[in-house]
């Protein structure tokens, strides 16, 4: 897994989501291997703005050409936005799963739960299965 990858500046969980601190909210998407391992996305389910969400529990799904796969919250909250542009471009978040493929934002009622560095995630996604 190169660099690029695995960008700085942001944290990850083990279901492979990342999560960025920005004023007082998280954003949230699927990082570089999810991607990869999904393959092509069709659908982005995205859930309603001011809809609650329990940390480490399912708010909403992806779907691609494979499978069906669920987005868990890095932390206890409410939806306060959403990329609307995935609707029309759910390709967006295999092409930038980083920047125009995010997902979410969550306004956090608790703490971050449990999430990775850059180097830990790197290590997380090297370790046999």
């Amino acid at each position: 897994m190169s660099e690029s990858k695995v960008p700085e500046g942001l944290r990850y969980t083990k279901d492979h989501e990342w999560v960025r601190e920005e004023s007082g909210e998280l954003v949230i998407g699927i990082t570089d291997h999810a991607q990869s391992e999904l393959t092509d996305i069709v659908f982005v389910d995205l859930p309603a703005v001011g809809k609650p969400v329990q940390a480490a529990a399912s708010f909403m799904v992806l779907e691609s050409v494979k499978t069906v796969a669920d987005i868990n919250a890095p932390a206890g909250g409410a939806v306060s936005a959403v990329n609307t542009e995935l609707a029309k471009h759910p390709e967006w978040v295999n092409q930038d799963p980083y920047g125009k493929g995010w997902i979410a934002r969550i306004r956090p009622s608790g703490p971050l739960g449990a999430t990775l560095s850059p180097a830990e995630y790197r290590a997380f996604l090297a370790a046999p299965s």
